[in-house]
């Protein structure tokens, strides 16, 4: 295995700046704290991640059909579709119990991803497989024999690169995609695997949905990816998904100042109250001595 793996990319303005804006929010956001707390807001973001990278790779399910099946409700949908969210819902569960620089644990995520839905679940495939635009193939798979070191070789780098975090989830996200290790389930192993990778250096992104943003970016998503392929070079890809990040927790920060208003308005009447409380009693107290 090459200790000098590694893959083409390289640092911009863009990516500095968006590294330290998301620094900013990190350093800001306390709402992880209430996430990790509270069990319904830890689920409900949990289910936007899961049925967003789900709808990505074409699944039918609506957001409340994902909650229901997820809830042990009863759903009307193709069994291939729900056992997909099932089976998302399981490795987003145990996601943290996984350790970002083992083969084989990448190996069971994929296997609880896609047990039940491809023959070769928890295995580099044996094939040489395409990505195709209809009759068009856009991109290439590294040849089979090749995954199982050209995986090795990039995990050795994931733990060994001194790379900020923040850039080395989006590359090995990048790298993933590139090398297409699996015969399917690709897309929503390397979106799991890079929000392990994120929650390994802070836990708040175990809870943040950044699913849903590359979702409402989907064509876009897959435009960068093309894009980067034709390049032979990561760096277009490591500023969108980093963008993606910078947005959610832009929208993390926003909802959780919303929120901080409404306490502060709460707390300044509750502080009202007990004040006129506290004056009546001791005008009574006094009106009774005198």
């Amino acid at each position: 295995m090459s200790e000098s793996y590694q893959p083409p990319f390289h640092m911009t303005e863009e990516i500095t700046n968006l590294i330290v804006e998301i620094g900013l929010y990190v350093g800001s956001i306390t709402t992880y704290e209430t996430m990790h707390q509270n069990p319904v807001l830890r689920r409900n973001n949990r289910i936007k991640s899961i049925y967003s990278s789900l709808a990505i790779e074409q699944n039918t399910l609506s957001l409340d059909q994902v909650s229901d099946v997820i809830n042990g409700k009863r759903v009307l949908a193709p069994p291939q579709d729900i056992r997909e969210v099932k089976n998302a819902y399981e490795a987003y569960e145990r996601a943290s119990e996984l350790k970002p620089y083992s083969v084989k644990n990448l190996l069971y995520a994929h296997k609880l991803l896609m047990d039940g839905l491809v023959k070769e679940a928890g295995r580099f495939r044996s094939e040489n497989v395409g990505v195709y635009a209809g009759d068009q193939l856009i991109h290439a798979g590294t040849p089979a024999k090749y995954v199982p070191e050209l995986m090795a070789q990039l995990m050795n780098w994931l733990k060994r690169s001194n790379v900020h975090p923040l850039v080395k989830s989006c590359i090995f996200h990048y790298e993933f995609e590139f090398i297409h290790p699996f015969a399917d389930g690709n897309g929503r192993t390397g979106r799991l695997w890079q929000s392990l990778i994120l929650q390994k250096w802070n836990n708040l992104f175990a809870w943040l949905p950044v699913e849903t943003l590359v979702h409402e970016h989907q064509e876009e998503y897959y435009r960068v990816l093309q894009r980067s392929d034709q390049k032979g070079d990561s760096t277009e890809f490591v500023e969108f998904m980093l963008g993606m990040i910078r947005d959610a927790l832009k929208e993390l920060s926003e909802n959780q100042n919303r929120g901080k208003t409404a306490t502060d308005v709460a707390v300044n009447v509750a502080r009202n109250v007990v004040v006129n409380v506290v004056r009546n009693d001791a005008v009574n107290v006094a009106v009774n001595e005198d």
